[in-house]
């Protein structure tokens, strides 16, 4: 059994190595597949950040009547910080309003003299709520509008930031598809080029696998070399493509880094390193070898 083993495996080497040609012509087709698949891996993450970043930004506000104490709001702060879907609730007083308008528009002269001319505050008391994720905004939306401080309440912002919600949730929603359809036609195309190139080994091995047939080998037997040469490929390809991606996540991580501070990319290629290299790897070993046997079983059947 061993030696039947390192037999396939050296008859797959020295084809691999004779057909140099045969298997560089494989081994880029499946670079450019495992790079995108990686890409993509990569793209999500950053994907991730960017809807993460602007749902930090996104809230529901709640204004009250000028009526309305402040130990009373900060009560209905607690309530509020019960409900599941709510990540964060932040209360912003009067003054506290008027100190970030002025703070935001302090280069706006005009704006700041017409506040400072209407003598008293016009701004409301308010509570910022925070949900976990973008989906949960109608849920909470309803349950404000449930509370028992109906009365209390001037009125909820939600339907002015509907529209970026819903934005957000179709961009999530848009990446992961066109990711998906991405991926499986460049999957389709990585196997049929990759069993063109794998069909044109075999016909150059013709001969020898008549002569593998006349002395009784078995069909494992012969399919062996062309699978190691599948899975070869793909294993040089997949080294390729993290070098690659290695060197574009180095070279790019200061034109993102000004363009989005918080976001490393040096660092997320570093910290999801052998996921990503895992993943190349089943990619690229897979259709390898799917390839070549696919291939092999038609000729064997032919």
């Amino acid at each position: 059994m061993l030696n039947s083993i390192k037999r396939i495996f050296n008859l797959g080497w020295k084809t691999f190595v004779r057909e140099k040609g045969v298997m560089v012509a494989t081994i880029f087709v499946l670079f450019l597949v495992v790079s995108f698949t990686g890409s993509l891996f990569l793209l999500k993450s950053f994907g991730d950040f960017l809807i993460s970043d602007i749902q930090e930004k996104i809230d529901i506000s709640v204004y009250f009547k000028d009526t309305v104490k402040e130990n009373d709001i900060l009560s209905i702060k607690k309530e509020i910080n019960k409900f599941p879907e709510v990540k964060k609730v932040e209360y912003i007083s009067k003054d506290k309003a008027l100190s970030n308008f002025t703070e935001k528009h302090k280069n706006d002269f005009s704006l700041i003299k017409s506040i400072e001319e209407l003598g008293d505050n016009p701004f409301l008391a308010s509570l910022n709520v925070q949900s976990w994720k973008p989906s949960q905004y109608k849920n909470v939306y309803s349950f404000l509008n449930n509370l028992e401080a109906g009365d209390s309440i001037e009125k909820i912002d939600y339907h002015q930031r509907e529209s970026v919600i819903q934005k957000i949730l179709s961009l999530n929603s848009t990446i992961k598809e066109v990711g998906t359809y991405v991926i499986i036609i460049l999957f389709l195309i990585a196997i049929i080029v990759t069993l063109n190139t794998v069909k044109l080994s075999i016909y150059n091995s013709k001969k020898e696998i008549e002569i593998q047939k006349l002395v009784g080998a078995s069909n494992w037997f012969i399919r062996g070399p062309f699978l190691i040469q599948g899975l070869l490929s793909g294993i040089i390809a997949s080294l390729l493509s993290v070098a690659f991606l290695g060197l574009g996540a180095w070279f790019l991580s200061d034109r993102f880094m000004r363009l989005f501070v918080d976001f490393n990319l040096i660092e997320l290629f570093i910290n999801k390193f052998w996921t990503l290299l895992l993943i190349q790897f089943i990619v690229g070993t897979g259709l390898g070898m799917i390839a070549s046997n696919i291939a092999v079983r038609r000729y064997l059947k032919d």
